[in-house]
């Protein structure tokens, strides 16, 4: 009988080197909270202290949550605690197969040794934030770090949290020109917020911001292919677009979508029924690039038509002159753009990754592929021997053309990677 592969991080009861980079995960679904806890603890006794745990776990423990740090770190140590609920997990098996854990008990705890790195970890309250067009010095207290090449950000919201969009503007305005990943924790019927920081749990937001000698690559898979031609926006009013243009031809978007539906087969029709969306292209991407890259629009929901003149509300305000063009979701979309992405990183890396992170919308997972594991398993494809742990989200936050965004559908990688910037404490 062949012996099993080895995966290097599952030695958990070695304790790795000193000075040496390490991650270790353990994932477990025992009915109880605190089977659950003592169960990660087991797994991932003996591998020594971590400088960062990270703990996702499922809402089915959502009334127990402000038990379970406490719990965790009676047994292991770690020298910062960032976490959240979700809708379900991703996690790693004791024999390196990676599973997404949807709607039933799952808790997921990763621990990371990252020598050379200087870890800022910080909780904002979103209701009290920075002026957007004040000095940037005000959110880089909030954060407790100074910009510098070479670092990356985690970060996660509570459900309630108010401005998330005015939070994730003044990141970027703040840190510009670095990756920022991460995603909205889920609501739940409990009286506490939804996120787990050092000790306990927080509201706001938490997150940590990483520099030194490690990094997150980050990768973004919308889910969705382009139909039809790319579009200009000639009238629009906050987030209705109520004219486009193709060319020299002028028409309401929903005349638009028509005479592209004539062209589509019969299954696409369907899909357009419960699967249309509005892809949003940047600004300052041109026309020829938008045409050549589908991976540079915003995909944003259509949310309303108004049968009388033909125009669409968008999740996005709009204005005249952004190129658009409507997108389709499928699972085979899907595969093919994220199998596409990680299999580039994987070619562009020059090592495998250290860990990956997986915030994942509640609108993937067994929903969108009719199966379970389906995002992880295109990472497994890409990165063979590397751990994977993550949590689907309530939003995902991610980077698309050098701006931080707030997505929907989408899954949000974040890959942690050796930094070749020194650190700055």
């Amino acid at each position: 009988m062949a012996a099993p592969p080895f995966f290097p991080w599952l030695a958990r009861r070695d304790r790795p080197a000193a000075g040496q980079a390490w991650c270790r995960t353990a994932l477990a679904r025992d009915i109880s909270l605190e089977e659950a806890a003592q169960s990660v603890a087991r797994q991932l006794a003996g591998c020594g202290p971590a400088d960062l745990a990270l703990v996702f776990v499922s809402t089915s423990y959502a009334s127990d949550l402000p038990r379970l740090l406490p719990l965790l770190r009676q047994k292991l140590k770690a020298s910062h605690w960032l976490g959240c609920l979700g809708g379900g997990v991703a996690g790693t098996e004791a024999d390196g197969t990676p599973r997404e854990i949807e709607q039933e008990p799952a808790l997921v705890v990763t621990l990371l040794r990252l020598p050379g790195a200087v870890l800022h970890c910080f909780s904002i309250d979103t209701g009290d934030l920075p002026d957007l067009d004040g000095p940037a010095t005000p959110w880089l207290e909030q954060v407790g770090a100074t910009p510098s090449p070479g670092q990356s950000l985690l970060l996660l919201v509570d459900p309630t949290a108010p401005a998330i969009n005015d939070l994730i503007s003044g990141l970027d305005y703040a840190y510009p020109a670095i990756p920022k990943v991460g995603g909205i924790a889920c609501p739940h019927s409990a009286s506490h917020p939804s996120l787990l920081f050092e000790e306990g749990v927080r509201g706001g937001a938490v997150g940590c911001l990483i520099e030194g000698g490690w990094a997150l690559q980050p990768v973004l898979a919308q889910g969705c292919r382009p139909i039809g031609p790319v579009l200009e926006v000639e009238q629009a009013q906050r987030n209705v677009v109520i004219e486009v243009s193709d060319g020299g031809r002028r028409s309401s978007p929903v005349a638009a979508l028509q005479a592209i539906l004539v062209d589509l087969t019969p299954r696409e029709r369907e899909q357009v029924r419960h699967s249309l969306f509005l892809g949003v292209g940047r600004s300052d991407f041109s026309l020829a690039t938008l045409r050549q890259e589908p991976s540079a629009f915003l995909v944003r929901n259509l949310i309303g038509v108004d049968p009388r003149n033909g125009a669409v509300a968008v999740g996005e305000p709009m204005r005249v002159g952004q190129k658009v063009q409507f997108q389709l979701r499928d699972a085979d979309a899907s595969r093919l753009e994220a199998r596409q992405l990680l299999v580039q990183l994987a070619e562009d890396l020059a090592a495998p990754p250290l860990a990956s992170l997986l915030f994942a919308c509640l609108g993937r997972g067994q929903g969108l592929y009719g199966c379970p594991d389906g995002d992880v398993s295109l990472c497994r494809e890409a990165f063979p021997e590397v751990p994977i742990s993550g949590v689907f989200c309530n939003g995902e936050i991610g980077p698309l053309a050098g701006t931080t965004h707030l997505h929907g559908y989408t899954a949000s990688w974040a890959f942690l990677v050796p930094c070749s910037h020194p650190a700055t404490a």
